[in-house]
């Protein structure tokens, strides 16, 4: 068992754990499926060796469920953004059409950085000043004042009301 992928990315199991997890991972219907998933995920930075585990079909099918439970789980996880991008791809070379994103994030992130940035300087907060007030890390705050992070409408509404912005123009 030691000679299994399952074993470099599931460390500190014994061999009856290890078999226990292989097995899980094989069953989408279990329970402690997703959990387990999601492990292996945030550990696994190899599509090769998440596939000689499960195949990728089956990850093309359980993907979707799992992002959302991982989602639940850590809001913000870059692996889950790594591994959407080979979902994605997978799609992609198996002839399925997914539907892109318009043109929203590229002309309108900057836009909205943009009103939060001045808005922010405005009020003289700091970047690092925002991010404690709003429990974020300054980072983010750079990014969304970049455009290049995506905001959900509940940081949105947020960032506004700590800003004073009571509307938002996107045109």
């Amino acid at each position: 068992m030691k000679t299994s992928p399952v074993f470099k990315y599931f460390w500190g199991l014994n061999d009856k754990a290890l078999k226990e997890t292989k097995s899980i991972l094989c069953d989408s219907s279990l329970p402690q499926f997703k959990q387990r998933m999601i492990t292996l995920l945030s550990r696994c930075d190899k599509p090769k060796e998440l596939f000689s585990i499960i195949t990728e079909k089956a990850f093309i099918n359980i993907w979707p469920e799992v992002r959302v439970y991982w989602a639940k789980m850590d809001k913000e996880s870059e692996f889950r953004d790594w591994w959407q991008t080979i979902y994605e791809q997978l799609l992609q070379k198996a002839g399925v059409k997914t539907r892109q994103p318009g043109n929203f994030s590229s002309a309108m992130f900057p836009k909205i950085g943009k009103m939060i940035k001045d808005s922010r300087i405005r009020k003289g907060l700091s970047q690092k000043g925002l991010a404690a007030i709003a429990g974020m890390k300054q980072p983010d705050i750079s990014r969304i004042e970049e455009g290049s992070k995506n905001v959900t409408l509940k940081t949105l509404f947020f960032l506004c009301s700590v800003l004073d912005i009571k509307t938002i123009d996107l045109r």
